[in-house]
């Protein structure tokens, strides 16, 4: 994402708010991510009908902000699919609070199994790896966090992101990595 993710949450909720659509940008973006690393399928914009489902209960999205997410699924999916594109979580950065970070983290993960559970409806057929991710990322979702603004919180926060950045890329290893890439600017093909 080459625009700065402040930048990128101001612009989606900005459009979200126009559409009255309650959700978060940090939700919106765990749900999508959610959705792609679960395997949903991703010709012909498949994965816009589930992400209208959680977003919208259905109902189409007002264009611009269509087109704001689908710019969003592209550089998700390039990112997951080319680990030196480094994939990253949308989420504050640090000019904001800790707490509305920590708070940004759980609902981002929240959103996140709930993508990944409507693609894989089955993860408990997922491999251990996979399951016991699924369980500590549950975890994270539900905890409530007391932060304090300290050295030893930041650092923690910032363990606490990267372990569910890394969750993600090994749920999208295990059911998202070999598929077709019809739906992003890329027309070339890999060998």
């Amino acid at each position: 994402m080459a625009t700065p993710p402040s930048l990128c949450i101001e612009k989606l909720k900005q459009a979200l708010d126009a559409a009255e659509i309650g959700q978060h940008p940090v939700e919106v973006h765990g749900a999508l991510v959610g959705l792609i690393c679960g395997g949903v399928k991703q010709d012909h914009m498949a994965w816009l009908k589930p992400l209208v489902e959680l977003m919208n209960d259905g109902q189409a999205l007002e264009h611009n902000l269509q087109h704001l997410i689908t710019e969003l699924y592209q550089d998700t999916v390039a990112r997951l699919a080319d680990f030196e594109f480094g994939f990253t979580l949308l989420l504050p950065e640090e000019e904001v609070s800790l707490s509305q970070r920590v708070e940004a983290l759980a609902l981002w993960t929240q959103s996140f199994l709930t993508g990944i559970a409507i693609i894989q409806p089955e993860l408990a057929k997922a491999s251990p790896d996979v399951r016991e991710v699924i369980k500590d990322l549950a975890e994270i979702a539900q905890v409530e966090f007391d932060v304090g603004d300290d050295d030893e919180s930041e650092t923690a926060y910032v363990e606490l992101q990267e372990f569910v950045r890394m969750s993600a890329i090994l749920c999208y290893s295990e059911f998202g990595l070999d598929m077709p890439l019809n739906d992003t600017d890329k027309s070339s093909t890999i060998h």
